[in-house]
Formats: structure tokens, C-alpha cells, sequence
């Protein structure tokens, strides 16, 4: 088993069943600290090469996933995997895109949809979700 992350790190956030997983943004350096043992990277282009196992859902900026149904495949993967592993959601800044994702993986965890973006903002950040499409994304998601 892995190391966990530190959950007072910044970005690292505490789901109700206790997984953690740490949210960021690609334009700030890595934190310092362990590395993830998985990645998940929401961009529009492939993202950078790292020396973990990763995945990337195709997201450009400000929009949804261009798959949705590849997108809620790999993000349960990232919730599954947060048990055991250290997970990373990233995307350019960190809050629009990460937080959208880090509200699905909520709700994957438990927490209703309704209630995920709420969530994600006092445990993450508290401008993730930025745009009225992104929170519907989240809203009428499923577990």
C-alpha cells in the first residue's frame, strides 16, 4: 500500500469515505512532497509526460469533457483507485475543470449531486466549478 497523501496539503481533499485525493493546476510547480501514483489530467491537448501511471480525458478550458462516458469511466477509476494509491486530478489552473471532476468523483463517493459542488468548494476551493454548465454537469450526474 501507498503512502497517503498529507491531508492538511494543499489541494489534497477528503472525501466522506475518507479517500483522499489532491486537486491542482498544471500551470503551478509540482508540490512538494510525494509524488501521485496515478493522474488523471483533463486538457484539451495530451498532457505533459510524467513518471506515473496517468489518464487524460480530453476537456478543453471552461467546457465538459468531449466523452462523457470515457470521462465517468476514468474518474471511477481515480475514486477507486484514491483508496489505496495516491491521486492527482489536474487541469491548467486547477479549479474549473479539477473541480468539476473532483464534484463527480463526490458524488461516485456518495455524495448527492445536488450537494457535490457545495462540497468540493469548502474542501477543495472555493471557486472550483466556474461556469453554469459545469455545475449542470455535476448536478444531474450519477453514481
Amino acid at each position: 500500500m501507498a503512502e497517503f497523501w498529507d491531508p492538511a496539503a494543499p489541494g489534497v481533499m477528503r472525501l466522506p469515505s475518507g479517500r483522499l485525493i489532491r486537486g491542482r493546476g498544471l500551470r503551478r510547480p509540482l508540490p512538494s512532497g510525494p509524488e501521485p501514483t496515478y493522474g488523471v489530467y483533463l486538457l484539451g491537448k495530451p498532457p505533459p509526460a510524467v513518471t506515473w501511471r496517468a489518464d487524460w480525458i480530453k476537456w478543453p478550458d471552461f467546457r465538459l469533457p468531449t466523452d462523457k462516458e470515457h470521462a465517468r469511466a476514468i474518474l471511477h477509476h481515480a475514486w477507486s483507485v484514491a483508496e489505496e494509491e495516491r491521486v492527482e486530478v489536474a487541469c491548467g489552473g486547477g479549479r474549473g475543470r479539477t473541480g468539476t471532476a473532483l464534484a463527480l468523483i463526490a458524488v461516485l463517493d456518495g455524495v448527492p449531486p445536488d450537494e457535490a459542488v457545495a462540497y468540493v468548494r469548502a474542501h477543495y476551493d472555493r471557486h472550483a466549478v466556474e461556469t453554469p454548465w459545469q455545475k449542470r454537469y455535476v448536478s444531474t450526474s450519477r453514481r
